[in-house]
């Protein structure tokens, strides 16, 4: 039996006061509504305005009437969310969310502060979010896809409904006669994402009745052994140092220096090298047996050279 809006909402226990990221559409609304029934007065809501839509005007006044009829506070936040040239558009609307969440937090509005903010995602978009890792040929990170409760700029984020399935929530919106916006972008199928709601979702739940509630489980497996790996990493860099030194990763095997090496990049660097790049490293790595070795490997959006004993990264084209 699928977890239920309810059920959800019963186990939830976020520090309050509470900031629901309401956009209007199913999914929101249907968390903003049960946030604000089982928490009257504490919560508030953020609608970030993307201004990549014509009807993005049209968004905004329906949450701000929907909101006046909850009682809810609304912040309606206007954010450039445009992508440069090669980048991810949905990447940039997600940094352009944060960022005005991380601005918004501490603002006299949202006195007194903010303490969590609640993301409406649910058990098909994590399902969505583990193919596109798969297809990808993503590592542990991408294949525990989404979790349901982080921490970032001092703020707790939750994903409550992220084992509830779509069709469930709309059927508790249905119950309830609650209305919302239908954003046409989410049926446009130039989107990998849309494509794979509207032709692989339904493919799977015929073949496999009970794939959102497998899936989930194959992402939290991946990312408790991605937790296991992250202890591995700042255990090893302890030793290895940062930098780290050459001879001391030679020590460690294979697959214990890239799980090393990867941590050290993104953690100190925040770069995030590719499969082929991270290969290549190791290769110079072993083959770093003599003083004059040189080492000057492209990673990420810089290069890893080497420097007397250890390993170096700077950021930018090649000097």
């Amino acid at each position: 039996m699928s977890t239920t809006v309810d059920d959800a909402l019963r186990v939830f226990s976020p520090q309050l006061p509470l900031a629901v990221a309401y956009s209007g559409g199913a999914d929101s609304t249907a968390l903003l509504l049960a946030c604000a029934d089982k928490w009257q007065g504490q919560v508030r809501a953020v609608h970030v305005h993307h201004g990549l839509q014509a009807a993005a005007d049209g968004f905004a006044s329906h949450c701000e009437a929907v909101c006046a009829q909850l009682h809810v506070p609304l912040r309606v936040v206007r954010v450039m969310a445009r992508h440069a040239p090669g980048d991810s558009p949905e990447d940039a609307a997600r940094k352009a969310r944060y960022e005005a969440f991380r601005a918004l937090a501490h603002e006299a509005w949202a006195q007194p502060a903010i303490k969590s903010i609640a993301l409406a995602q649910h058990a098909d978009d994590q399902v969505e979010t583990l193919l596109l890792a798969l297809s990808r040929g993503a590592g542990l990170p991408g294949l525990s896809a989404m979790p349901a409760h982080w921490q970032r700029d001092g703020l707790d984020y939750h994903r409550p409904l992220l084992q509830v399935p779509a069709p469930e929530i709309r059927a508790w919106l249905a119950r309830r006669g609650a209305a919302f916006i239908e954003d046409p972008s989410n049926t446009d199928e130039r989107f990998t994402r849309n494509r794979i709601r509207a032709r692989l979702l339904p493919a799977l739940a015929q073949a496999f009745p009970q794939f959102r509630e497998t899936f989930a489980r194959s992402a939290r497996h991946a990312a408790q052994a991605q937790a296991v790996l992250l202890e591995v990493a700042r255990e090893d860099l302890q030793l290895l140092g940062s930098p780290p030194e050459i001879k001391a990763l030679q020590l460690l095997s294979g697959p214990r220096q890239a799980n090393a090496l990867r941590h050290w990049l993104l953690d100190a660097h925040q770069a995030t090298p590719s499969t082929a790049q991270l290969d290549q490293l190791l290769a110079q790595v072993a083959a770093c047996t003599t003083r004059g070795h040189r080492i000057h490997l492209k990673v990420a959006n810089g290069h890893v050279t080497r420097a007397g004993a250890h390993l170096h990264y700077a950021a930018g084209p090649a000097a």
